[in-house]
């Protein structure tokens, strides 16, 4: 889904200040399978045997194969088009870094994820650009811990 197909109303810049501080939005619950699991791994060159190998990662801590912490860091884009409502008049925006990302807890192979938003900050870099903080947690369905939780920077140009 892509910010233009996102199913809330968009926000007014001028409406930042007030939503600072407080949840903006929760994705939808995304499967992360075995499937998507084997295809991060050839995608990004990482086969490391917790993601792929069943039977040697079930000899494991883990007890079973693992998601890779960079495929689930990179399904909060994803989460943010399900969560967070675009701004009013944004014609693009931009992934600009995070302050911060913690992973908390192995998303194990056939869990269920989603993302938690709350906006950190918004910051009017003028020229229409707007420089927004999102803490994200991602939860674990039925897990008592997240498996990670970030400060996600994003710039939104409005026209």
């Amino acid at each position: 889904m892509s910010q233009a197909e996102h199913t809330g109303a968009p926000t007014p810049p001028a409406a930042l200040a007030g939503l600072v501080g407080t949840e903006v939005g929760v994705s939808r619950w995304i499967l992360v399978d075995q499937a998507r699991i084997d295809a991060f791994a050839e995608i990004t060159e990482d086969r490391q045997f917790i993601h792929i190998d069943p039977v040697a990662a079930a000899k494991t801590p883990f007890g079973g194969t693992i998601a890779h912490g960079f495929l689930t860091l990179s399904l909060l884009s994803a989460m943010t088009y399900d969560a967070v409502p675009p701004l009013e008049g944004v014609v693009m925006g931009v992934n600009y870094g995070f302050d911060k990302v913690r992973f908390l807890a192995p998303v194990s192979a056939g869990s269920k994820v989603r993302g938690r938003f709350r906006l950190a900050s918004a910051e009017d870099k003028g020229g229409g650009r707007w420089l927004l903080k999102h803490e994200v947690t991602v939860e674990i369905e039925g897990g008592d811990k997240p498996a990670l939780v970030a400060e996600w920077l994003g710039m939104q140009v409005v026209g």
